[in-house]
């Protein structure tokens, strides 16, 4: 499955059945979070077969059941790391709907389970992604008009509005969706956000822009 494909297919899924991850799928996802650690300087790590996080609580509230697998997503917090946090995570994220798993963004319904996971100085949870088999693929949310996430002079070339198709699949906290790419001469983009009271921008703004560069494809631009 090519990413772009993972992108259509990708839905937020909170309803997991038991079947384990296989050992080979969680070795590529292991490789994927070490090499991603050591590029941007987070500390995701993959926490595998804990029931709790999704048992207690708050878990009620995001209508989640069955997880046992997710990321936990630490890193220092500041807003150029959260936005890290946001492009990086949604790789994995992808990279799971191309070995047949699912996966959902987690904000607030679950529960910090002591010992399943480690901080350095400095590091907190921003957020965790859960992962597995779900008992559904999921659904996808509606879509609003695309003229109300760009600028630019006259029509846009297709690359832009390839990429701004991607973008508008990219999951956002409550599907917010406070987001709008301002393409400049020279093909130079720029991704803005906006404020918003359930927060988490700075990460959506890093899903998005994954999704964008993967639409459009980041020979035809650069960011500003």
């Amino acid at each position: 499955m090519e990413l772009i494909d993972a992108i259509k297919a990708r839905h937020s899924v909170r309803k997991y059945s038991e079947q384990p991850i296989e050992t080979a799928k969680v070795d590529i996802l292991k490789d994927a979070v070490g090499r991603i650690n050591a590029q941007a300087g987070l500390n995701i790590q993959l926490v595998l077969d804990e029931p709790k996080a999704f048992s207690t609580g708050m878990w009620k509230y995001g209508q989640f059941s069955g997880v046992r697998n997710y990321f936990v997503m630490a890193a220092p917090k500041d807003r150029e790391t959260e936005e890290k946090i946001g492009y990086f995570g949604e790789e994995l994220v992808l990279l799971a709907q191309t070995l047949g798993l699912n996966s959902c963004w987690v904000g607030l319904t679950y529960k910090k389970i002591p010992g399943t996971f480690t901080l350095r100085e400095g590091d907190v949870v921003h957020c965790v992604i859960a992962l597995g088999y779900g008992a559904t693929p999921g659904t996808q949310h509606p879509q609003k008009a695309a003229e109300n996430f760009y600028e630019c002079e006259g029509i846009p070339p297709q690359w832009f509005k390839d990429g701004l198709d991607a973008a508008l699949l990219a999951p956002t906290a409550v599907n917010q969706q406070k987001f709008k790419f301002i393409l400049h001469p020279g093909n130079v983009v720029e991704a803005r956000t906006s404020f918003s009271m359930a927060g988490y921008v700075n990460i959506d703004l890093g899903i998005v822009k994954y999704h964008f560069e993967i639409g459009a494809g980041k020979e035809h631009f650069s960011w500003k």
